[in-house]
């Protein structure tokens, strides 16, 4: 009978030893090879009036935008840019069109997982409308995200439910009544009224009306405009020329310009 001795035991369990551990390494070392980097991931990204920090996805002309998103990446992010644009909409006088890009490398965003939170200024000179946003975030291995969504820019003083008497006999009054929206409060309310061409006749004299309101108004962000204004009863008949100016704290202005028939 053969006899196996323990030297001979020990030695083969030390081999075989090796040889799992060899495998195990292997198998390691394959598991590693295998692991992909995921791309970056984009969530809670919000958008709003930059004074508030608001949410509601609308901001005005003349103020700032509030943009803020989450990024969640396993590899650090190597940049960040932002999209703004329109498409197509009309340019009113003195207006331009409004197509913002910029991209972020700030040190704060060149990590694995950071806030995204930056103010964008929004021209006062570009037509309001509604404007597409894109954010797209690269990661240093190339790995890349977009999210995009869209916001409404504003006027940031808006009349609404205007309603204005387009006749008036002298030595009545008209009555005029619109709602004022100013997202940077109301500074003063201007009403003149100016003819052009008409010339006085016997018991007629020339009339220029001009008032400027800001009692009542002053520093409100919303407001109702109600007035009923006298027509003298020596005003010559023909047709006036009204423009209502609202003028905000920050000098940004609207306009109702309208005419006004003075009869007999």
């Amino acid at each position: 009978m053969k006899t196996i001795t323990l030297k001979s035991t020990s030695k083969f369990l030390a081999i075989a030893a090796c040889l799992g551990l060899l495998l195990q390494s292997c198998s390691s070392d394959d598991d590693a090879s295998d692991t992909t980097v995921t791309a970056p991931i984009i969530s809670n990204f919000e958008y709003g009036a930059g004074s508030a920090h608001s949410t509601d996805q609308v901001g005005y002309k003349g103020s700032d935008l509030h943009l803020e998103a989450e990024i969640t990446a396993e590899a650090s992010v190597s940049s960040i840019k932002l999209f703004i644009h329109a498409h197509d909409l009309p340019l009113g006088e003195g207006e331009v069109n409004w197509d913002f890009e910029q991209v972020f490398t700030d040190s704060k965003y060149l990590v694995m997982n950071p806030t995204f939170h930056e103010h964008i200024d929004i021209p006062a000179n570009i037509p309001a409308g509604e404007y597409h946003i894109e954010l797209l975030v690269t990661d240093a291995l190339g790995n890349s995200t977009e999210i995009d969504g869209h916001i409404q820019i504003l006027n940031p003083i808006i009349l609404s439910d205007v309603s204005i008497d387009t006749t008036v006999v002298r030595d009545e009054d008209f009555h005029v009544e619109f709602f004022i929206n100013a997202i940077n409060r109301i500074h003063n309310i201007t009403v003149d009224i100016h003819s052009h061409g008409l010339v006085p006749v016997a018991g007629e004299t020339e009339w220029h009306f001009e008032q400027v309101f800001s009692e009542g108004y002053h520093e409100l962000t919303e407001a109702e405009f109600h007035k009923h204004i006298d027509v003298p009863v020596t005003a010559p008949v023909g047709e006036y020329h009204m423009v209502i100016t609202v003028e905000d704290e920050d000098g940004n202005t609207e306009k109702i310009d309208t005419h006004l028939d003075v009869t007999l």
